[in-house]
């Protein structure tokens, strides 16, 4: 019998105080686990459905002290999950909210 490999991705960043917006709550509402599957995500380098070149630039920004972005399709809408380029806050919301 074969054995199974796990890999457990290291946090890439801080993530400061994460906060969520209503309408980030509201869409998360169904699942409360769901929030922290986004940012668990989101800290160790998934960053969703952002095209090649703002994940480029999310891995620049991760070694340089910027601004970090991840978008994530959540049924039919779209969370984004941010963090501050000084890393002392990650926001869950919606791209209407911003």
């Amino acid at each position: 019998m074969q054995g199974i490999t796990v890999v457990v991705a290291e946090p890439k960043f801080n993530l400061g105080q994460i906060v969520a917006t209503p309408g980030a709550l509201e869409l998360l509402s169904d699942d409360p686990h769901t929030g922290a599957a986004y940012i668990r995500r989101h800290v160790t380098g998934d960053w969703g459905v952002l095209d090649d070149e703002d994940k480029q630039e999310n891995d620049f920004s991760v070694e340089n002290g910027f601004r970090i972005l991840s978008a994530y399709m959540v049924g039919t809408r779209k969370l984004w999950v941010i963090t501050e380029a000084d890393r002392s806050v990650t926001t869950l919301l919606l791209p209407e909210e911003y």
